[in-house]
């Protein structure tokens, strides 16, 4: 998960702070040291680390931290505020030509950085906003980088402009721009060739594009796994080619933090999205408070709402209405499926967890995913699976002779099987209990 050494350490500083009911001059500098190191064991850039401890500390023995009833939260909520201004404060947008007019938006950076996967993430993107955007293969050198384009395009429903690798890819951009014009696309989205390394022969060839068609939008896609070397490149890139933004990609790995913090620093670019994971939705606009949340422990709630809404299919929970079916204590496996695709939709039980105020606070990552199995939650699954329609929609059909049968097609122990139905069986209980304490007008009722 992101960030979880470095969350890790914050959370043990700010421990120490909030077990104190006052401050000192000495305590705010020894928990700012604490801090400082942190980040730099982060590969946050050294001039960052240097200017952002000096801000924090300044505010931080000011008359009105050191004399207020909570200090500790006080110190907190300055690193809190100081961390969302180091990555940007406020989100940025991708600008777009108004009307009809096309926005064309070059898409750049090293091989291995996803830029490719995270190109047709962020044709998806627009898609959603109601644009109509025109994903070209510019990428001629890579074997297989064009097939991997339409494959991507074709699963997020955009149409995938290709010339083959036997145009030049100035060329492509300028046949793809008429096409666009032609097709009544409003966005094209160029994704260009990639090197293992910065060059003058790739360099040369974006300028040239740049110079054959109007680019509104230079975006580099960066892997937030290289830590500073991410920033280095994005320095390159800026000071060879001019870009307008950056997308921060692999930040779900295990990723140290160093280019989300030092990134907008270092260059003044803005962060625009963060990708997620390998699916093509995994693609989440960059909120600064929000990652700062995330850094420090205290949840990310908006984003876990904004999935929400996303993952799950609005018609088809009106159609199913599964919250009136648990109300009324009904709530059968096929519920239960229903419920497990809308969770992975959402990127898994132990992402959801992460992004809960409190859960982060002082619980290590490793600790939240042993107690999230999600090769358990799979089993499940494959269990409800290799029942009979009938039996998902009535779980008292169970007998010994059924669950065998299920245990031999699910793979499992039969063992298993009796105790995912047993914990089942308690699900709807507890359904019916609550069913029970609300009132005639749906309002709760004590139990006694």
């Amino acid at each position: 998960m992101a960030f979880e050494s470095l969350s890790e350490k914050l959370q043990n500083v700010f421990k120490n702070l909030r077990s104190k009911g006052r401050l000192t001059e000495e305590d705010v500098h020894i928990a700012c040291k604490d801090v400082k190191m942190a980040l730099l064991e982060a590969d946050v850039n050294f001039r960052v680390v240097k200017n952002f401890i000096k801000t924090v500390e300044e505010r931080a023995v000011g008359s009105d931290v050191m004399n207020g009833l909570n200090p500790g939260q006080m110190v907190i909520k300055i690193v809190n505020e100081e961390m969302t201004a180091l990555m940007g404060s406020e989100t940025t947008e991708i600008t777009y030509q108004p009307g009809k007019a096309i926005t064309v938006i070059m898409m750049c950076g090293l091989q291995g950085a996803g830029k490719t996967t995270t190109t047709a993430k962020l044709a998806a993107k627009m898609k959603l906003k109601g644009k109509k955007p025109l994903l070209v293969a510019c990428d001629v050198y890579r074997p297989a980088a064009i097939k991997q384009l339409q494959v991507n395009g074709e699963k997020v429903g955009v149409e995938v402009f290709s010339e083959g690798s036997d145009i030049s890819p100035v060329d492509i951009a300028k046949h793809a721009i008429a096409y666009a014009e032609k097709g009544g696309h409003n966005v094209v989205i160029l994704d260009t060739a990639g090197r293992l390394h910065i060059d003058e022969e790739m360099m040369a060839e974006l300028k040239a594009i740049k110079e054959a068609v109007t680019v509104h939008q230079t975006i580099l896609t960066v892997d937030a796994m290289t830590g500073q070397d991410a920033v280095n490149v994005a320095e390159d890139f800026k000071q060879k080619v001019g870009l307008t933004g950056v997308i921060l990609t692999k930040l779900d790995g295990d990723t140290r933090g160093g280019a989300a913090l030092s990134v907008k620093a270092v260059t003044e670019l803005p962060i625009l999205y963060a990708g997620m994971g390998e699916k093509l939705d995994d693609l989440e606009q960059f909120y600064p408070d929000r990652m700062a949340n995330r850094i420090l422990g205290m949840g990310d709630v908006l984003t876990l709402i904004e999935k929400a809404q996303n993952a799950i299919d609005i018609d088809e929970a009106k159609e199913k209405d599964m919250a009136s079916r648990m109300k009324k204590g009904k709530f059968d496996f096929n519920d239960y499926l229903e419920s497990m695709k809308q969770m992975r939709n959402m990127g898994g039980l132990s992402s959801i967890l992460g992004m809960l105020p409190g859960l982060g606070m002082g619980i290590k990552t490793s600790d939240l995913e042993g107690a999230v199995d999600e090769k358990q939650l799979a089993r499940t699954e494959a269990i409800v699976l290799s029942m009979t329609k009938a039996e998902r929609e009535n779980p008292k059909l169970m007998n010994p002779s059924r669950k065998h049968r299920i245990a031999r097609g699910a793979g499992v122990d039969i063992a298993e099987v009796n105790r995912f139905i047993k914990q089942f069986e308690q699900s709807q209980k507890m359904m019916k209990q609550m069913k029970g304490m609300m009132g005639k007008k749906g309002r709760f009722r004590m139990p006694f």
